[in-house]
């Protein structure tokens, strides 16, 4: 006899790929170009789980077909921004099927930047190369189901595959020595990471969420990442990734007040001296010049950043 319940459940369509153009009458011409994963989740799916009663799954490929009818009928600003798009797919979903509780969209991209000639920007032309990938995440649920009257949205973004060094003004010393310490002090020592960013959105009316300038917010926190990273001189005084993260998302959350929390994860790619000495060389400390770039193990720094609670001093 089967006894196991369906503890959580949510099904749908990943990877599909859709590229929306924008053709303006002067000639100028926008792209975007987004992987979108979209997912739906309610009680009444629980039986094709454990009874193989698929009369109310709504199957994947009409999902797909979803996503492509919403990139070409929407108006193009709501495409044109992940996050945007990525909560009108979920809202619509969670609207048009009664039997359906929660829809859960990613939207991934990595954008194309605009081809520049003699200082001015193509009209029609674009590149990619190698550069971080942006992603957005929209959730939206029934508070009252089946009702559609009341929605909850709740949207997070982020980017990853940031690599970004420095070669200099990074150390670390002062840190806990026992008899299985063997990493001296670094005062002064290659830093290199691949980003990982992801922040949440304070939790708004869906028409509230949509009116949030997420161009601006990315922008804003890749720009704070970057300067952080080799301009503040806090993270070149506090010697280590973590105080480094800190201050990059300290700095986002002060700059936008929309945004909740700040996640990142931090891998500390390691870049050591090559020992050199039975060559007669010094290549240690202040005479390292040339380094081996050691892919693992890796050191791995995350934390989430978020404003204090109310009433908390």
């Amino acid at each position: 006899m089967e006894n196991s319940i369906v503890k959580s459940q949510a099904y749908g369509k990943d990877r599909v790929r859709v590229v929306r153009v924008v053709r303006h009458q002067d000639g100028w011409q926008e792209i975007a170009d987004y992987w979108v994963c979209c997912l739906l989740s309610g009680e009444q799916f629980e039986t094709s789980y454990t009874k193989g009663d698929n009369k109310l799954v709504v199957a994947t490929d009409s999902q797909k077909n979803t996503v492509y009818y919403l990139a070409k009928t929407l108006p193009a600003e709501k495409v044109m921004v992940p996050e945007v798009f990525a909560s009108e797919v979920a809202s619509f979903m969670v609207k048009k099927y009664a039997h359906v509780t929660s829809c859960q969209v990613k939207v991934t991209t990595k954008p194309w930047e605009r081809m520049k000639f003699d200082n001015k920007a193509h009209a029609h032309s674009f590149y990619r190369e190698g550069k971080e990938t942006r992603w957005t995440e929209a959730v939206v649920t029934k508070t009252s189901p089946p009702s559609a009257a009341n929605l909850n949205t709740i949207i997070n973004s982020g980017f990853y595959d940031l690599e970004v060094l420095k070669t200099t003004n990074s150390s670390f010393v002062d840190f806990w020595r026992d008899e299985l310490t063997t990493l001296p002090d670094m005062p002064d020592r290659l830093l290199s990471t691949k980003v990982l960013c992801q922040w949440k959105f304070v939790p708004q009316t869906i028409e509230a969420l949509q009116a949030i300038d997420y161009d601006a917010a990315y922008n804003g926190a890749k720009r704070n990442t970057l300067d952080a990273f080799a301009n503040d001189p806090r993270a070149w005084v506090h010697a280590s990734v973590q105080s480094t993260l800190y201050i990059m998302a300290d700095r986002i959350l002060n700059d936008f007040s929309h945004v909740d929390d700040v996640y990142y994860a931090l891998p500390n790619i390691h870049y050591f001296p090559f020992d050199l000495s039975k060559f007669g060389l010094k290549n240690t400390q202040t005479d390292a010049e040339v380094y081996m770039p050691i892919a693992d193990p890796s050191g791995l720094i995350t934390a989430t950043i978020s404003r204090p609670s109310k009433g908390k001093f």
